[in-house]
Formats: C-alpha cells, sequence, structure tokens
C-alpha cells in the first residue's frame, strides 16, 4: 500500500510523442465511483490491473493507492461489472530528467483530451516542466478518469 503523489497537466501539442519512449492502449472502468473511494479495472496489453484509490488531500497532490496485477482473463471477467463510462486512451511514456511524464490522449466521449501526469517522491519536489505542456490541472476534479467516465469531455 501507498501513497500516490502526482501533478496532471493539460498538453497543448503533440511534441511529446517524438519524445516518447514507449506507448500502449489502456482500457479501464469503475466498479465502484464513491467521493471516499474508487475501484478500477484496466487492461493494458495482455495484463490486467486492480486499482482502489482513496480520496485526495486538500491540494488534490496525494491519496491512497493500492494496485494489484491480475490476469487478462480475471480483468476481462471484472468488467462484467464495471459501470457504465469505459475509459479508453493511449499512454505514452516520455522520460525527462529523471521522471517519466505518462501523456494520455483520450478516445471515445473522451476525444481532444490530452492530460500529462507526472508522479513525484514527495509534493515538494523539483522538476522540469517540458514546453508541451500547458495549464496545471491537479486537484481538479474534471480530470480525474473516474470523473471522465461519467462525464466525459465532449459533454463539457
Amino acid at each position: 500500500m501507498s501513497i500516490e503523489i502526482e501533478r496532471k497537466f493539460l498538453v497543448k501539442n503533440n511534441s511529446f510523442k517524438a519524445l516518447s519512449s514507449d506507448s500502449s492502449y489502456l482500457k479501464q472502468g469503475y466498479i465502484c465511483l464513491d467521493k471516499e473511494r474508487t475501484v478500477r479495472v484496466r487492461i493494458k496489453g495482455s495484463k490486467g490491473y486492480l486499482t482502489i484509490k482513496g480520496m485526495s488531500n486538500d491540494s488534490g497532490l496525494s491519496r491512497f493507492e493500492w494496485e494489484k496485477e491480475i490476469s487478462l482473463e480475471e480483468a476481462n471477467q471484472l468488467f462484467k461489472l464495471v459501470l457504465p463510462g469505459v475509459i479508453e486512451k493511449t499512454r505514452y511514456n516520455v522520460p525527462i530528467e529523471g521522471y517519466i511524464w505518462e501523456i494520455d490522449v483520450f478516445e471515445g466521449g473522451n476525444s481532444g483530451l490530452i492530460l500529462a501526469e507526472i508522479e513525484l517522491e514527495t509534493e515538494l519536489s523539483s522538476f522540469v516542466i517540458p514546453s508541451f505542456i500547458g495549464e496545471e490541472v491537479t486537484g481538479d476534479k474534471r480530470y480525474y478518469n473516474a470523473y471522465l467516465s461519467q462525464s466525459p469531455y465532449d459533454s463539457w
């Protein structure tokens, strides 16, 4: 069990693609959407993941996260339980000065939205902000995947 510390930003342009070390398609759905916890199932390539996240702290930077790798078969079975509003996206991993920026290019009802996340060791960790990064949206619940599953970006 751990505390996830991350900052989230909008992405201004596609220049990150040239810097990407790899990319993968992700599909995720939510079994529980509660203000104090979410339970998510995700398929990434040939692997499945079950994740439980707690409520964010006041700054929106930190929250409890527990994740367990599960088989693809188990993930597909759990998808039978997810709420309507499955998230689909391509994730690009962009290494910059000791950190990996995860850039998500959303599909479906969230098409047009590109978000970047960076996971940090502490809330005070310093990092370089690359030129493709735009406005910070850390703590803005509209940009949480759980919210996007219920209120897609194209409905804003």
